[in-house]
């Protein structure tokens, strides 16, 4: 039975732009861009996993606002189950601890990013709601 793996993503959103983080090159995909969060721990509901994941990866607090989709992506190490929110900064300027590069983006730009395939449907969604 293929593993699945549940997961949280922010979708962190300031003066019009949205923050795109890429992935480092000793994690899973290396390189791909994604939604900044991680892996929901055992008795954590996905806001809590969310608002953690963010003060250990980026180093900043924030509100986890509206859920905007959960997808589910197989890839060769198994299902991630992806729940995305809007979220908005609340303390702390998003630092890199984990990721190779963090960039604000306009909705439109979002696209040229060279994203994880479980966050594609929410980059989607994005545009749908901006363009």
């Amino acid at each position: 039975m293929t593993k699945r793996i549940p997961v949280t993503g922010a979708v962190l959103l300031r003066d019009g732009l949205i923050l795109a983080a890429q992935r480092g090159p000793d994690k899973a995909l290396p390189g791909y861009w994604e939604f900044p969060g991680g892996k929901i721990e055992p008795n954590e509901s996905p806001e809590e996993s969310l608002a953690r994941e963010l003060a250990e990866e980026l180093l900043c607090e924030a509100t986890i606002g509206q859920h905007i989709t959960t997808t589910a992506y197989e890839y060769s190490f198994g299902i991630v189950e992806l729940s995305t929110f809007w979220c908005e900064l609340n303390k702390g300027e998003p630092q890199l601890t984990e990721h190779s590069e963090i960039r604000w983006v306009e909705p439109e730009a979002l696209t040229d990013l060279h994203w994880a395939p479980a966050d594609i449907p929410t980059v989607e969604l994005i545009q749908e709601r901006f363009l």
